[in-house]
């Protein structure tokens, strides 16, 4: 395992006046994020959820201590972690992104691809972004681009050429 914390979301804005505010979720499906806490904001520490729900595209939540829009803005951007045991198990053969950053990727010809510095969701195929002499997309497809994530070992091997 990767750290004992993963990111589960962000604070993207504020909602409203009473210190509510709009929350980005990187759960599937996005509502989960409600159900797991405390929450580590990346500057402010542990939060405590007084209530949340789906809002549009979103979620909306109010903080323990947040009771007005000055302190709901203060906490826009920051990251929302939450302990890893605080989540579902995986399995075999699944991981959570926080799993997968840092690992280098090297392809079948043993070239380096660089090291995992974030994933993009695309409605396809998560994206696997690495950066390395430059950086690069690589398509996250179990069994026909990725061949192996080895986390002992802080590796991905694909099927990718090094000139893509």
């Amino acid at each position: 395992m990767r750290g004992d914390r993963v990111v589960v979301g962000r604070v993207a804005g504020v909602y409203g006046v009473r210190g509510w505010v709009r929350v980005q979720s990187y759960t599937q499906p996005i509502e989960n994020l409600l159900d797991y806490g405390p929450w580590l904001l990346t500057l402010r520490g542990e939060v405590t959820l007084a209530e949340g729900r789906a809002h549009g595209k979103g979620l909306i939540a109010r903080l323990d201590g947040i009771d007005d829009r000055d302190a709901a803005g203060a906490l826009v951007g920051q990251d929302i972690s939450v302990a890893r045991d605080a989540l579902p198990a995986t399995d075999e053969g699944e991981y959570y992104w926080n799993d997968l950053i840092g690992l280098r990727v090297i392809n079948r010809d043993g070239a380096s691809l660089g090291e995992v510095v974030r994933l993009i969701e695309t409605g396809a195929h998560d994206v696997l972004v690495t950066q390395g002499e430059r950086e690069r997309l690589i398509p996250y497809a179990l069994g026909a681009v990725v061949d192996e994530v080895d986390l002992p070992n802080g590796l991905i091997r694909v099927d990718w050429g090094a000139d893509f």
